[in-house]
Protein backbone atom coordinates (compact mmCIF):
# COMPACT_ATOMS: atom_id res chain seq x y z
CA UNK A 1 0.00 0.00 0.00
CA UNK A 2 1.11 3.31 -0.64
CA UNK A 3 2.82 5.44 1.70
CA UNK A 4 1.60 8.78 3.26
CA UNK A 5 1.97 11.10 6.21
CA UNK A 6 -0.86 10.62 8.81
CA UNK A 7 -3.47 13.01 9.98
CA UNK A 8 -2.04 14.64 12.68
CA UNK A 9 -3.79 13.53 15.91
CA UNK A 10 -3.79 17.02 17.37
CA UNK A 11 -5.89 18.36 14.81
CA UNK A 12 -9.41 19.12 16.86
CA UNK A 13 -12.49 16.91 16.42
CA UNK A 14 -15.88 17.85 15.07
CA UNK A 15 -17.38 19.51 17.13
CA UNK A 16 -21.24 18.68 16.08
CA UNK A 17 -22.79 16.20 13.95
CA UNK A 18 -23.85 18.53 11.21
CA UNK A 19 -19.40 18.62 11.07
CA UNK A 20 -19.19 14.84 10.68
CA UNK A 21 -22.24 14.43 8.53
CA UNK A 22 -19.42 16.67 6.15
CA UNK A 23 -16.64 14.76 6.54
CA UNK A 24 -18.72 11.71 5.24
CA UNK A 25 -19.89 13.50 2.28
CA UNK A 26 -16.30 14.20 1.49
CA UNK A 27 -14.64 11.18 2.42
CA UNK A 28 -12.79 9.33 -0.45
CA UNK A 29 -12.85 6.00 1.57
CA UNK A 30 -16.72 6.28 1.86
CA UNK A 31 -17.59 4.04 -1.53
CA UNK A 32 -15.96 0.69 0.40
CA UNK A 33 -18.39 0.94 3.30
CA UNK A 34 -20.78 -0.98 0.68
CA UNK A 35 -18.28 -3.98 0.52
CA UNK A 36 -19.42 -5.04 4.24
CA UNK A 37 -22.43 -6.81 5.13
CA UNK A 38 -23.50 -4.28 7.43
CA UNK A 39 -26.64 -5.10 9.54
CA UNK A 40 -29.50 -1.98 9.56
CA UNK A 41 -29.39 0.30 12.79
CA UNK A 42 -25.93 -1.09 14.28
CA UNK A 43 -22.63 0.60 14.75
CA UNK A 44 -20.38 -1.87 15.17
CA UNK A 45 -16.98 -0.84 17.35
CA UNK A 46 -15.58 -5.00 17.52
CA UNK A 47 -13.86 -4.86 14.49
CA UNK A 48 -10.54 -4.80 16.65
CA UNK A 49 -12.07 -8.46 17.81
CA UNK A 50 -14.15 -9.78 14.86
CA UNK A 51 -14.22 -7.97 11.59
CA UNK A 52 -17.35 -7.63 9.96
CA UNK A 53 -18.46 -9.99 7.12
CA UNK A 54 -17.62 -8.66 3.43
CA UNK A 55 -20.30 -9.30 1.23
CA UNK A 56 -18.14 -11.07 -1.10
CA UNK A 57 -17.52 -13.75 1.08
CA UNK A 58 -20.32 -15.50 0.85
CA UNK A 59 -20.21 -15.74 -2.88
CA UNK A 60 -16.30 -17.18 -2.46
CA UNK A 61 -17.21 -19.84 -0.35
CA UNK A 62 -20.40 -21.01 -1.96
CA UNK A 63 -17.63 -21.27 -4.90
CA UNK A 64 -15.59 -23.04 -2.89
CA UNK A 65 -17.96 -25.67 -1.69
CA UNK A 66 -20.59 -25.89 -4.34
CA UNK A 67 -17.77 -26.34 -7.57
CA UNK A 68 -13.99 -26.67 -5.84
CA UNK A 69 -15.15 -29.26 -3.26
CA UNK A 70 -18.59 -30.45 -4.95
CA UNK A 71 -17.61 -30.52 -8.53
CA UNK A 72 -14.20 -30.48 -9.17
CA UNK A 73 -13.35 -32.60 -5.67
CA UNK A 74 -10.15 -33.27 -4.93
CA UNK A 75 -8.96 -32.14 -8.18
CA UNK A 76 -9.58 -28.12 -6.63
CA UNK A 77 -6.17 -28.95 -4.52
CA UNK A 78 -4.30 -28.65 -8.37
CA UNK A 79 -7.28 -26.14 -10.50
CA UNK A 80 -8.36 -24.32 -7.60
CA UNK A 81 -4.87 -23.72 -6.11
CA UNK A 82 -5.83 -25.20 -2.79
CA UNK A 83 -2.34 -26.46 -1.96
CA UNK A 84 -0.88 -22.60 -2.79
CA UNK A 85 -3.70 -20.62 -0.29
CA UNK A 86 -0.82 -20.64 2.37
CA UNK A 87 1.64 -18.21 0.17
CA UNK A 88 -0.53 -16.43 -1.84
CA UNK A 89 -2.68 -15.45 1.45
CA UNK A 90 0.25 -14.75 3.06
CA UNK A 91 1.44 -12.13 -0.05
CA UNK A 92 -1.18 -10.15 0.67
CA UNK A 93 -0.93 -10.13 4.13
CA UNK A 94 2.71 -9.37 3.39
CA UNK A 95 1.68 -5.96 1.68
CA UNK A 96 0.19 -4.80 5.20
CA UNK A 97 2.60 -5.24 7.43
CA UNK A 98 5.60 -3.76 5.76
CA UNK A 99 7.38 -7.17 4.39
CA UNK A 100 7.86 -9.18 1.45
CA UNK A 101 5.97 -11.24 -0.07
CA UNK A 102 8.79 -14.38 0.84
CA UNK A 103 8.87 -13.70 4.35
CA UNK A 104 5.14 -14.14 5.48
CA UNK A 105 2.86 -17.06 5.61
CA UNK A 106 -0.51 -17.77 6.12
CA UNK A 107 -1.10 -20.30 8.74
CA UNK A 108 -2.62 -22.55 11.80
CA UNK A 109 -3.53 -20.15 14.88
CA UNK A 110 -1.53 -17.12 16.19
CA UNK A 111 -0.65 -19.35 19.94
CA UNK A 112 0.48 -22.23 17.41
CA UNK A 113 2.66 -19.74 15.44
CA UNK A 114 4.01 -17.88 18.50
CA UNK A 115 5.68 -21.47 19.46
CA UNK A 116 6.92 -21.80 16.13
CA UNK A 117 9.14 -18.50 16.26
CA UNK A 118 9.67 -18.11 19.73
CA UNK A 119 10.99 -21.69 19.92
CA UNK A 120 13.09 -21.05 16.62
CA UNK A 121 14.35 -17.60 18.35
CA UNK A 122 15.42 -19.44 21.24
CA UNK A 123 17.33 -21.57 19.49
CA UNK A 124 18.89 -18.82 17.41
CA UNK A 125 20.14 -17.39 20.82
CA UNK A 126 21.12 -20.66 22.38
CA UNK A 127 23.35 -19.53 24.82
CA UNK A 128 20.78 -16.84 26.55
CA UNK A 129 17.89 -17.96 28.97
CA UNK A 130 15.24 -15.39 29.32
CA UNK A 131 12.34 -14.03 27.60
CA UNK A 132 11.53 -10.46 27.85
CA UNK A 133 7.95 -9.04 27.93
CA UNK A 134 5.44 -7.10 29.74
CA UNK A 135 3.13 -7.98 32.32
CA UNK A 136 0.34 -6.97 30.89
CA UNK A 137 0.85 -8.70 27.68
CA UNK A 138 -1.76 -10.46 26.05
CA UNK A 139 -2.03 -13.63 27.89
CA UNK A 140 -1.96 -16.31 25.34
CA UNK A 141 1.48 -14.89 24.63
CA UNK A 142 2.65 -15.21 28.16
CA UNK A 143 0.96 -18.83 28.56
CA UNK A 144 2.85 -20.25 25.33
CA UNK A 145 5.97 -18.49 26.40
CA UNK A 146 5.89 -20.28 30.11
CA UNK A 147 5.12 -23.55 28.19
CA UNK A 148 7.32 -23.37 26.02
CA UNK A 149 10.39 -22.66 28.93
CA UNK A 150 8.82 -25.25 31.05
CA UNK A 151 9.31 -28.28 28.07
CA UNK A 152 12.77 -26.87 27.26
CA UNK A 153 13.85 -27.41 30.57
CA UNK A 154 17.43 -25.36 30.12
CA UNK A 155 16.27 -22.93 32.83
CA UNK A 156 14.45 -20.42 30.26
CA UNK A 157 12.77 -17.54 32.48
CA UNK A 158 9.31 -15.38 31.56
CA UNK A 159 10.85 -12.26 32.64
CA UNK A 160 7.81 -9.23 32.85
CA UNK A 161 8.01 -5.90 33.48
CA UNK A 162 5.98 -3.37 33.35
CA UNK A 163 5.71 -1.19 30.54
CA UNK A 164 7.84 1.56 31.57
CA UNK A 165 10.59 -0.89 32.37
CA UNK A 166 10.66 -2.86 28.98
CA UNK A 167 13.88 -0.21 28.18
CA UNK A 168 16.14 -1.27 31.50
CA UNK A 169 15.04 -4.86 31.50
CA UNK A 170 16.47 -5.33 27.83
CA UNK A 171 19.91 -6.67 28.72
CA UNK A 172 22.41 -8.90 27.70
CA UNK A 173 20.45 -11.73 29.49
CA UNK A 174 17.93 -11.49 27.21
CA UNK A 175 17.31 -13.89 24.44
CA UNK A 176 14.34 -13.05 22.58
CA UNK A 177 12.11 -10.00 23.23
CA UNK A 178 8.18 -10.47 22.77
CA UNK A 179 6.27 -8.03 22.55
CA UNK A 180 2.56 -6.87 21.48
CA UNK A 181 2.33 -3.68 19.38
CA UNK A 182 -0.66 -2.77 20.82
CA UNK A 183 -2.26 -3.24 24.05
CA UNK A 184 -5.26 -5.51 23.63
CA UNK A 185 -6.83 -4.02 26.51
CA UNK A 186 -6.05 0.12 26.43
CA UNK A 187 -4.79 0.34 22.81
CA UNK A 188 -1.83 2.17 24.01
CA UNK A 189 0.85 1.28 20.86
CA UNK A 190 4.68 0.37 21.58
CA UNK A 191 7.45 1.77 19.57
CA UNK A 192 8.50 -0.63 17.30
CA UNK A 193 11.34 0.71 15.90
CA UNK A 194 13.23 1.87 19.08
CA UNK A 195 12.43 -1.23 20.84
CA UNK A 196 13.63 -3.39 18.09
CA UNK A 197 16.77 -1.38 18.17
CA UNK A 198 16.87 -2.16 21.87
CA UNK A 199 16.53 -5.69 21.50
CA UNK A 200 19.54 -5.50 18.52
CA UNK A 201 21.48 -3.61 20.54
CA UNK A 202 21.76 -5.91 23.76
CA UNK A 203 21.94 -8.76 21.21
CA UNK A 204 18.59 -10.04 21.21
CA UNK A 205 15.90 -10.96 18.61
CA UNK A 206 12.47 -9.08 18.48
CA UNK A 207 9.13 -10.89 17.86
CA UNK A 208 5.71 -9.03 17.88
CA UNK A 209 2.31 -9.98 17.65
CA UNK A 210 0.52 -7.51 15.31
CA UNK A 211 -3.04 -9.31 16.49
CA UNK A 212 -4.26 -5.25 16.56
CA UNK A 213 -2.04 -4.40 14.07
CA UNK A 214 -2.02 -5.43 10.67
CA UNK A 215 -4.32 -3.88 8.51
CA UNK A 216 -5.75 -1.60 11.17
CA UNK A 217 -2.27 1.27 10.65
CA UNK A 218 0.84 1.05 8.77
CA UNK A 219 3.19 -1.45 10.40
CA UNK A 220 6.56 -1.55 9.09
CA UNK A 221 8.11 -4.68 9.91
CA UNK A 222 11.21 -4.53 7.83
CA UNK A 223 11.85 -1.11 7.94
CA UNK A 224 11.90 -1.62 12.16
CA UNK A 225 14.11 -4.51 11.61
CA UNK A 226 12.11 -7.18 13.13
CA UNK A 227 12.90 -10.38 13.49
CA UNK A 228 10.24 -12.75 13.76
CA UNK A 229 6.14 -11.45 13.90
CA UNK A 230 2.57 -13.47 14.09
CA UNK A 231 -1.23 -12.25 13.97
CA UNK A 232 -4.48 -13.44 13.30
CA UNK A 233 -6.68 -13.15 10.54
CA UNK A 234 -10.02 -12.06 11.93
CA UNK A 235 -9.63 -8.90 13.36
CA UNK A 236 -9.09 -6.03 11.00
CA UNK A 237 -8.42 -8.76 8.13
CA UNK A 238 -11.87 -9.59 8.39
CA UNK A 239 -11.11 -13.42 7.58
CA UNK A 240 -14.42 -14.44 9.90
CA UNK A 241 -14.75 -16.19 13.28
CA UNK A 242 -11.60 -18.40 13.79
CA UNK A 243 -9.87 -16.94 10.76
CA UNK A 244 -6.06 -18.97 9.54
CA UNK A 245 -3.04 -16.57 11.23
CA UNK A 246 0.32 -15.61 9.97
CA UNK A 247 3.58 -15.59 10.89
CA UNK A 248 6.95 -13.06 9.45
CA UNK A 249 10.13 -14.39 9.57
CA UNK A 250 12.74 -11.98 8.00
CA UNK A 251 14.94 -13.45 5.40
CA UNK A 252 17.78 -13.14 6.92
CA UNK A 253 16.78 -15.94 9.46
CA UNK A 254 15.18 -18.29 7.11
CA UNK A 255 17.18 -20.29 6.06
CA UNK A 256 18.79 -21.02 9.98
CA UNK A 257 14.84 -21.35 10.93
CA UNK A 258 14.17 -24.89 13.15
CA UNK A 259 10.63 -25.98 13.00
CA UNK A 260 9.39 -27.11 15.88
CA UNK A 261 6.31 -28.19 14.66
CA UNK A 262 7.52 -30.28 11.15
CA UNK A 263 4.36 -31.20 10.15
CA UNK A 264 4.51 -32.88 6.00
CA UNK A 265 3.14 -29.50 4.78
CA UNK A 266 6.48 -27.81 5.93
CA UNK A 267 8.51 -30.60 4.00
CA UNK A 268 10.62 -29.34 1.13
CA UNK A 269 8.39 -32.51 -0.73
CA UNK A 270 5.17 -32.93 0.25
CA UNK A 271 4.22 -35.55 -1.90
CA UNK A 272 7.75 -37.79 -2.06
CA UNK A 273 6.10 -39.41 1.43
CA UNK A 274 10.01 -39.29 1.93
CA UNK A 275 10.41 -41.15 6.03
CA UNK A 276 13.06 -38.35 6.59
CA UNK A 277 12.15 -34.65 7.34
CA UNK A 278 13.56 -32.24 5.15
CA UNK A 279 12.49 -28.49 5.50
CA UNK A 280 11.30 -27.04 2.65
CA UNK A 281 13.01 -24.20 1.89
CA UNK A 282 12.20 -20.06 2.49
CA UNK A 283 9.13 -19.20 4.21
CA UNK A 284 7.14 -22.73 3.38
CA UNK A 285 9.48 -24.71 5.93
CA UNK A 286 6.76 -22.90 8.54
CA UNK A 287 3.94 -24.69 7.30
CA UNK A 288 2.94 -27.55 9.34
CA UNK A 289 -0.36 -29.67 8.59
CA UNK A 290 -2.78 -29.06 5.73
CA UNK A 291 -4.52 -25.74 5.32
CA UNK A 292 -7.93 -25.26 6.20
CA UNK A 293 -8.93 -24.49 2.56
CA UNK A 294 -12.64 -22.86 3.69
CA UNK A 295 -11.18 -20.72 6.65
CA UNK A 296 -8.47 -19.82 4.01
CA UNK A 297 -10.97 -18.63 1.09
CA UNK A 298 -12.75 -16.44 3.91
CA UNK A 299 -9.51 -14.91 5.00
CA UNK A 300 -8.11 -14.38 1.49
CA UNK A 301 -11.66 -12.59 0.22
CA UNK A 302 -11.12 -10.36 3.79
CA UNK A 303 -7.92 -9.41 2.36
CA UNK A 304 -9.23 -8.81 -1.29
CA UNK A 305 -11.67 -6.36 0.41
CA UNK A 306 -9.33 -4.65 2.62
CA UNK A 307 -6.80 -3.70 -0.19
CA UNK A 308 -9.37 -2.20 -1.88
CA UNK A 309 -8.73 0.72 -0.40
CA UNK A 310 -5.19 0.45 -2.30
CA UNK A 311 -6.98 2.83 -4.90
CA UNK A 312 -8.90 5.12 -2.29
CA UNK A 313 -5.10 5.85 -0.41
CA UNK A 314 -4.74 2.92 0.73
CA UNK A 315 -3.46 2.32 4.56
CA UNK A 316 -2.77 5.37 5.21
CA UNK A 317 -5.69 7.25 4.21
CA UNK A 318 -7.61 4.17 6.43
CA UNK A 319 -5.39 5.68 9.49
CA UNK A 320 -5.50 9.52 8.77
CA UNK A 321 -9.66 8.25 9.04
CA UNK A 322 -8.66 6.07 12.35
CA UNK A 323 -7.94 8.98 14.36
CA UNK A 324 -10.53 11.33 13.05
CA UNK A 325 -12.71 8.81 14.31
CA UNK A 326 -11.51 7.89 17.39
CA UNK A 327 -10.68 11.53 18.45
CA UNK A 328 -14.50 12.43 18.22
CA UNK A 329 -15.60 9.62 19.97
CA UNK A 330 -13.27 9.75 22.99
CA UNK A 331 -13.54 13.81 22.80
CA UNK A 332 -17.71 13.48 22.90
CA UNK A 333 -17.90 10.34 25.04
CA UNK A 334 -15.72 11.77 27.81
CA UNK A 335 -17.38 15.39 27.96
CA UNK A 336 -20.69 13.89 28.05
CA UNK A 337 -20.10 11.11 30.57
CA UNK A 338 -17.15 12.35 32.74
CA UNK A 339 -19.65 13.00 35.54
CA UNK A 340 -20.23 9.41 36.08
CA UNK A 341 -16.27 8.14 36.06
CA UNK A 342 -15.65 7.69 32.68
CA UNK A 343 -12.48 8.02 32.06
CA UNK A 344 -10.43 6.90 28.72
CA UNK A 345 -7.17 5.18 29.20
CA UNK A 346 -6.24 5.30 25.56
CA UNK A 347 -3.48 7.65 24.22
CA UNK A 348 -4.88 10.35 22.19
CA UNK A 349 -1.51 10.86 20.81
CA UNK A 350 -1.90 9.11 17.36
CA UNK A 351 1.70 7.78 17.48
CA UNK A 352 0.85 6.08 20.66
CA UNK A 353 -1.94 4.35 19.68
CA UNK A 354 -3.90 1.72 17.81
CA UNK A 355 -7.57 2.26 16.49
CA UNK A 356 -9.42 1.79 19.44
CA UNK A 357 -10.56 3.98 22.11
CA UNK A 358 -10.87 2.56 25.31
CA UNK A 359 -12.85 3.39 29.05
CA UNK A 360 -13.30 2.83 32.58
CA UNK A 361 -15.56 3.09 35.11
CA UNK A 362 -15.24 2.83 38.73
CA UNK A 363 -16.64 -0.57 39.25
CA UNK A 364 -16.13 -3.18 36.55
CA UNK A 365 -19.46 -4.61 37.25
CA UNK A 366 -20.98 -1.85 36.14
CA UNK A 367 -18.17 -1.28 32.98
CA UNK A 368 -19.99 -5.10 31.72
CA UNK A 369 -23.62 -3.88 32.46
CA UNK A 370 -22.82 -0.34 30.28
CA UNK A 371 -21.36 -2.56 27.23
CA UNK A 372 -24.19 -4.86 27.48
CA UNK A 373 -26.88 -2.06 27.38
CA UNK A 374 -24.85 -0.23 24.39
CA UNK A 375 -25.16 -3.48 22.41
CA UNK A 376 -28.88 -3.61 23.28
CA UNK A 377 -29.21 0.13 21.63
CA UNK A 378 -27.61 -1.18 18.30
CA UNK A 379 -24.20 -0.22 19.32
CA UNK A 380 -21.22 -2.63 19.54
CA UNK A 381 -18.43 -2.84 21.51
CA UNK A 382 -16.81 -5.58 24.24
CA UNK A 383 -15.92 -5.58 28.15
CA UNK A 384 -12.14 -6.82 29.20
CA UNK A 385 -11.65 -7.34 32.60
CA UNK A 386 -11.53 -5.79 34.97
CA UNK A 387 -13.08 -2.57 34.04
CA UNK A 388 -12.49 -1.85 30.69
CA UNK A 389 -15.51 -0.72 27.77
CA UNK A 390 -13.55 -1.27 24.34
CA UNK A 391 -14.57 0.15 21.32
CA UNK A 392 -12.24 -0.51 18.23
CA UNK A 393 -13.17 1.69 14.84
CA UNK A 394 -12.47 -0.41 11.37
CA UNK A 395 -12.31 2.81 9.56
CA UNK A 396 -13.19 1.06 5.77
CA UNK A 397 -16.60 0.48 7.16
CA UNK A 398 -17.25 3.07 9.15
CA UNK A 399 -18.36 6.91 9.05
CA UNK A 400 -17.56 10.02 11.16
CA UNK A 401 -21.67 9.68 12.17
CA UNK A 402 -21.10 6.51 13.88
CA UNK A 403 -18.55 7.87 16.01
CA UNK A 404 -20.58 10.82 16.93
CA UNK A 405 -23.74 8.95 17.73
CA UNK A 406 -22.23 6.29 19.21
CA UNK A 407 -20.76 8.62 22.26
CA UNK A 408 -23.76 10.07 22.48
CA UNK A 409 -25.08 6.50 23.07
CA UNK A 410 -23.20 5.98 25.65
CA UNK A 411 -23.54 9.14 27.70
CA UNK A 412 -27.66 8.43 27.24
CA UNK A 413 -26.91 4.85 29.11
CA UNK A 414 -25.23 6.12 31.58
CA UNK A 415 -27.63 9.21 32.87
CA UNK A 416 -30.59 6.61 31.76
CA UNK A 417 -29.37 4.27 34.47
CA UNK A 418 -30.69 1.04 32.54
CA UNK A 419 -27.89 -0.62 32.66
CA UNK A 420 -28.76 -1.80 36.25
CA UNK A 421 -31.16 -4.10 34.52
CA UNK A 422 -30.66 -7.45 35.22
CA UNK A 423 -30.02 -8.69 31.75
CA UNK A 424 -27.37 -6.60 31.46
CA UNK A 425 -25.83 -7.28 34.75
CA UNK A 426 -25.52 -11.06 33.79
CA UNK A 427 -22.40 -12.32 32.57
CA UNK A 428 -21.64 -14.22 29.42
CA UNK A 429 -18.95 -16.52 28.96
CA UNK A 430 -17.50 -14.27 25.87
CA UNK A 431 -17.53 -10.86 27.01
Amino acid sequence: MSAAAPRSATDPPAATRAQCEALDAADPLAPLRALFALPPGVVYLDGNSLGALPAATPARLADAVERQWGRDLIRSWNTAGWVDLPQRVGAKIARLVGADSDEVIAADATSVNLFKVLSAALRLRADRRVIVSERGNFPTDLYVAQGLADQLGKGHVLRLVEREELPAAIDESAAVVMLTQVDYRTGSRLDMQALTEAAHGAGALALWDLAHSAGAFPVELDAARADFAVGCGYKYLNGGPGAPAFLFVARRHQAAFSQPLSGWMGHAAPFAFETGYRPAEGVARYLCGTPPVLSMIALDAGLDTLLAADAHGGLPALWRKSLQLTTIFAARAQALAERHGLRCVTPMDGERRGSQVSFTLPDGDQAYAVVQALIARGVVGDFRAPDILRFGFAPIYLRHVDAWDAAGQLAAVLDSGEWRRGEFLARAAVT
